[in-house]
């Protein structure tokens, strides 16, 4: 199936996409900030740059797009009607780099949670699975 768009429109469209500073995420930060906790943003010496640091708790919070980070049975998730061949390996090296950079934030000694974009519409559930992850001290999990 073709793109409806004009690659121009496409390249526009796909420009306004961000990187940091997502409304999932905005929503997290603030959500995290207001149950008192404090934070570093991207941090550039962890792998993967999470989206949270925690430094005295050594944990992280990763905000995932359900679409870009390829959230497994999500509905926000679904591939792209067209240019397959670029989306299907695109999509999935972000899942496998994600894999990766959890597993080395794990090997420094880091506790990883992640966070998908469709969960942020159920903040109490997320203000409660984030209180007790930062609540927890390090060895308990």
């Amino acid at each position: 199936m073709a793109d409806t768009l004009s690659p121009q429109e496409r390249s526009k469209r796909m420009s306004l996409i961000r990187g940091t500073g997502s409304a999932p995420e905005m929503k997290l930060r603030r959500l995290v900030h207001g149950m008192g906790f404090r934070y570093r943003l991207h941090v550039k010496e962890l792998p993967g740059k999470p989206d949270l640091v925690f430094p005295s708790r050594r944990a992280v919070i990763l905000m995932h797009g359900c679409f870009w980070h390829r959230h497994k049975g999500c509905k926000l998730a679904r591939l792209p009607k067209s240019k397959l061949d670029f989306w299907n390996p695109k999509l999935e090296e972000n899942r496998k780099r994600d894999l990766r950079n959890q597993r080395r934030l794990r090997d420094l000694g880091w506790r990883v949670l992640v966070v998908w974009e469709c969960q942020m519409v159920d903040t109490d559930r997320v203000s409660d699975v984030a209180r007790e992850f930062l609540q927890k001290q390090e060895g308990e999990e």
